[in-house]
């Protein structure tokens, strides 16, 4: 093969893979740097900064005390999912003095997944309200933290009263198959999402 015909293969190549942007979002401490790290096959970009004083009284530490450091600008990382197409995961600050970042974060992005923690469920509705009123397809991941309360999937839908399609699905953020796992489930209900979107313009008068 000569040299032009080489060039050319490898750009019809690059021209048929597909690169989807994945948010990763939640409250403080919920796992969302470690999710972007278990499952990113590139060193991840962090902009963690350790916790201070002046942070202890707007941030609630409270189930994640021995955490030291804070996202305070995004988590990126980067996975193949299969042959032509890889994810470009970026996590999102959990605070809401960060809330700012989150337009320009989610511009363009076909989804998201919540992070959330039994023990704080309450956390997770800025994320889930956020995504609702914005029609940005999500499902919500349940990090399971050794000693949380084993709530199952519907008892979380109900606890968050997501719509009935949202998936809850079971997660350990730090193990790269779980990581994974809950990432295809995003682009599949993504993918069916914005078909159906598609589907219901292209059939209005």
């Amino acid at each position: 093969m000569s040299s032009v015909d080489s060039a050319h293969s490898e750009t019809v190549r690059d021209e048929a893979d597909m690169a989807l942007k994945i948010l990763i979002a939640g409250g403080f401490g919920v796992g969302k740097t470690t999710l972007v790290g278990s499952v990113s096959e590139i060193r991840p970009l962090r902009t963690e900064e350790y916790l201070s004083e002046v942070g202890e009284a707007v941030d609630d530490t409270r189930g994640v005390d021995r955490k030291a450091t804070t996202t305070v600008a995004m988590d990126f990382g980067r996975i193949t999912i299969r042959q032509g197409l890889s994810l470009y995961l970026f996590g999102t600050p959990g605070q809401d003095r960060f809330w700012f970042l989150w337009d320009d974060l989610s511009s363009g992005a076909l989804g998201a997944v919540v992070l959330a923690d039994t023990r704080r469920l309450a956390d997770c509705f800025p994320a889930v309200d956020y995504f609702e009123n914005r029609r940005v397809p999500f499902l919500v991941a349940v990090n399971c933290f050794p000693g949380a309360r084993d709530y199952g999937a519907e008892d979380v839908s109900r606890a968050l009263d997501l719509d009935s399609g949202t998936p809850v699905v079971l997660c350990d953020a730090r193990d790269r198959d779980s990581g994974k796992e809950v990432l295809i489930r995003l682009v599949e209900h993504a993918g069916r999402m914005h078909t159906a979107r598609m589907l219901d313009t292209v059939s209005r008068p």
